[in-house]
């Protein structure tokens, strides 16, 4: 993880220790939410930039019909699963 080895990861958890004590459990929680909350900004802002993507294209294209955004919506995210279905012998 961010190419720290063992000894490393281990002289910043006694730092963290040192530094913020009984109150770590806290601290870590309040980091993950905010992580947490900034991926999901990331997510929105990358969603927003492919919406737009999107209709500039069709615009582009002079194509304002919405099965075009349902059918590259559909190539994003494939409706079946990629492995081969299980059929028991006979």
């Amino acid at each position: 993880m961010f190419g720290l080895g063992p000894f490393e990861m281990v002289v910043i958890g006694v730092i963290a220790v040192l530094l913020f004590g009984s109150n770590l459990p806290e601290v870590a929680r309040k980091f993950g939410g905010s992580y947490r909350e900034f991926r999901r900004g990331l997510n929105d802002v990358q969603q927003q930039f492919k919406t737009a993507e999107r209709e500039a294209k069709n615009t582009f294209l002079g194509d304002d019909s919405a099965s075009s955004a349902i059918s590259e919506d559909a190539e994003d995210e494939p409706s079946e699963p990629a492995a081969p279905k299980f059929k028991p012998p006979s």
